[in-house]
């Protein structure tokens, strides 16, 4: 059998075991009511979809015959399943197949996160232990700013308020024992008030609970007998870790988002059922990169702030590994914001908590920033100021900028690119959208009369403004951790990212630019290419001295089998499972962690010395020192994910560097104070081994690319644009 039969042998078995498990779900707990239904002739076929500010980014990857096909559509802020559906509809005549043919559907949602920050979510009450009622109102008594900054600060109200906030009389000590047993009868008269009072959601977060969790769960078996209909969420199901004001604040976030959250992912899979079958899978991208399935995403939402930006971050990191670098930029400019990460040795930074607008949440994402700069960013001259500014003010979908011909009146980015040339009106945003120059210019025109330049310079200055903007935030993710941009290569994708990844590239001095194959719908790769992922955690607070790797290495295998069970219930076998460690671990005395991640066998040949010595050398590479002094571990936790999604690539001709080829005519495009000649090259016909010389517009359909005068791009054996400067050994 060769190395492709087995792995279509390998991807029809795990389907398989995903069809017998749903049967069985909707046959009840008995299985030998009805007989099975016959399984569908699989095709392989494979849906990711990423729901963006603007636009909605859908890539359907044929693995049987190594095909993709993209398709690009207007976002429905109002309703973001529309735009997944109008999606679908346009990805399956593009491709000529019936929807019935797709197996699986991964999806990245920004739901949750503009839940959030539109302040739409659920009203939710609260449960905590006697005297700790006023938990999220004290929060951890910090104020931003600077030392006066209590004098602007405009605190936000919790999202549990304080009225519908309830006491239970019970206490558990720091090891779980029971102090005071929970006095049912007073919390069932206030449960039944609580939920009498118009709450949509429930949240139950005790004291140290997450050592043991027998009062929650009878409180929440409580409040499902009183009000079945109200989502409860306890807090040592969704974060078992110490520290009870996060761990509060973590499972209010995930009962204000549920509501929304569950009714937009079950209405979103009854109609992908509905067109495309009862067996295709629907599952959903975590903020950490990682898959899960529809029902875990419905249950803890909270683990999807993120899950937007993550799936930018995984289709970068799968590009790259394709392309064998391994240390990134990642540079995702879409309608409305742009996001960076940071990837290291082929593994994404992240973080234990994930912050959106003035929330916090104790849940793992992938560590990106986010800058309110994107190509629908508008532009204006403040009167007190004169000075030209960029965004974050965003002319969105609806509108949009002036360029797109839909009523919009105010310049934005996507304007200016259009004006300098950078975006040519001979493009079509999404395959079909016709832009419009004059309009562009008209739009320009309003900021560069009161700036006193040309419309070319004031489109220049808004160019150079967004891009310093973006700048910022990548130092946020390099310098300001302690890595040199120089060391990393700049991968740029979304919408307009392209458009701007060069002129980044030239400021931070990160070499190559690279541009993917299909860098508009790049987030859509994350999505079909990532895989299903759970973890388990526990707090364990120890000195390293008084404990041992025998100890700690039961503790972990035994997070590790807790984790996998999840996997094992979608249908991942054992054999398609790996696993990786995390410790959580300080100095002692000292209030701040650092999570290490290790491999089994990582730990089994150094133990806890080798994480002691790796924490030493992050918290130098981050603080520039490290001390002699007693480790103290923290927590502990197992991370579970199934087998890496599989694509094979069709074999792509090789060509000469003469690009000549894929030109479709000669351009101009205004750079640094002048217009300069070149080509407009059509992607489609570029070979691994082109060489097209800057300045040039590289079009597609789901983006355009930009090559600056005095850099070169070079295609890759995967398809890449690597864009270096003229006089770089690697551009020669």
């Amino acid at each position: 059998m060769s190395a492709t039969d087995d792995l279509i042998k390998k991807y029809e078995d795990r389907l398989a075991a995903f069809e017998d498990r749903l049967r069985r779900m909707e046959g009840g707990a008995s299985t030998s009511a009805s007989a099975p239904r016959a399984p569908r002739t699989r095709t392989g076929l494979r849906l990711g979809v990423d729901v963006g500010g603007t636009f909605t980014d859908l890539l359907l990857l044929d693995e049987r015959n190594g095909r993709t096909f993209t398709a690009k559509v207007l976002s429905t802020p109002a309703d973001s399943s529309i735009g997944v559906l109008n999606g679908i509809e346009r990805i399956c005549k593009t491709a000529n197949i019936d929807p019935t043919d797709i197996t699986e559907v991964m999806h990245g949602t920004t739901v949750a996160t503009n839940t959030v920050l539109t302040g739409s979510g659920a009203l939710v009450g609260l449960v905590t232990t006697k005297g700790y009622r006023d938990t999220l109102q004290i929060a951890r008594s910090y104020v931003p700013g600077g030392l006066g900054g209590w004098v602007i600060w405009n605190k936000s109200a919790p999202l549990a308020p304080l009225e519908f906030t309830i006491e239970a009389d019970e206490r558990l000590d720091a090891q779980g024992n029971i102090m005071v047993a929970l006095d049912e009868t007073a919390i069932r008269r206030d449960l039944k008030e609580l939920l009498n009072s118009g709450i949509e959601a429930l949240t139950i977060a005790l004291f140290n609970s997450y050592t043991n969790d027998v009062h929650e769960a009878r409180i929440a078996a409580i409040a499902q007998e009183i009000a079945p209909h109200i989502p409860v969420s306890t807090s040592a199901s969704v974060m078992p870790e110490m520290y009870e004001y996060e761990r509060t604040e973590t499972t209010v976030v995930n009962s204000y988002v549920r509501p929304v959250v569950s009714k937009y992912v079950d209405n979103l899979q009854n109609e992908i059922k509905n067109r495309m079958g009862n067996d295709v899978m629907l599952q959903i991208l975590r903020s950490d990169g990682g898959l899960s399935s529809a029902q875990a995403a419905m249950d803890q939402p909270v683990n999807l702030l993120m899950s937007g930006p993550a799936g930018g971050v995984s289709g970068a990191l799968w590009i790259a590994k394709q392309a064998k670098f391994k240390n990134l930029l990642t540079f995702d400019m879409g309608g409305t914001s742009t996001d960076v990460a940071l990837i290291e040795n082929s593994v994404a930074r992240t973080r234990r908590e994930t912050r959106v607008a003035d929330v916090t949440v104790r849940a793992p994402s992938i560590d990106v920033r986010t800058v309110g700069a994107g190509g629908g960013s508008i532009a204006y001259v403040p009167e007190l100021t004169k000075a030209l500014r960029v965004g974050p003010q965003s002319a969105g979908a609806d509108p949009g900028p002036a360029a797109y011909k839909k009523g919009g009146e105010d310049p934005t980015v996507t304007d200016a690119n259009v004006v300098l040339g950078y975006l040519p009106s001979e493009a079509k945003l999404g395959g079909d959208m016709v832009i419009s120059r004059d309009l562009a210019a008209k739009a320009v025109a309003r900021i560069a009369k009161p700036l006193g330049l040309s419309i070319e310079d004031a489109a220049e200055g808004i160019v150079r403004i967004v891009n310093e903007n973006m700048v910022g935030a990548l130092r946020l993710v390099s310098v300001e951790q302690g890595y040199d941009p120089r060391d990393f290569a700049l991968i740029g994708f979304g919408g307009a990212g392209p458009l701007h990844a060069n002129a980044l590239a030239r400021l931070v001095n990160s070499w190559p630019t690279i541009i993917p194959p299909g860098p508009g719908v790049l987030c859509a790769y994350g999505d079909a290419t990532t895989r299903l992922r759970n973890e388990a955690s526990q707090t364990y607070v120890t000195r390293v001295a008084t404990t041992t790797d025998a100890e700690i290495g039961g503790m972990l295998s035994d997070l590790h089998k807790d984790a996998a069970k999840d996997l094992t219930a979608e249908g991942v076998s054992a054999n398609e499972q790996d696993v990786f460690y995390q410790v959580d671990i300080r100095y002692h005395g000292q209030g701040m962690k650092l999570t290490i991640d290790l491999s089994p066998e990582e730990f089994n040949r150094d133990g806890i010395q080798g994480i002691t010595t790796r924490f030493d050398t992050e918290h130098e590479q981050l603080f520039t020192f490290a001390l002699d002094a007693e480790h103290e571990i923290v927590g502990l936790r197992a991370v579970v994910q199934g087998l890496e999604k599989s694509f094979i690539n069709t074999e792509t001709a090789k060509g000469g560097p003469d690009a000549s080829g894929a030109q479709i005519q000669p351009t101009r495009i205004y750079a640094d104070g002048a217009w300069r000649e070149g080509y407009i090259y059509d992607r489609s016909k570029l070979q691994p081994g082109n060489r097209i010389e800057g300045p040039a517009v590289v079009m597609e359909m789901d983006s355009t690319s930009v090559i600056l005068p005095d850099n070169v791009g070079v295609i890759d054996e995967v398809g890449n644009i690597l864009i270096w400067p003229v006089g770089h050994e690697n551009a020669r």
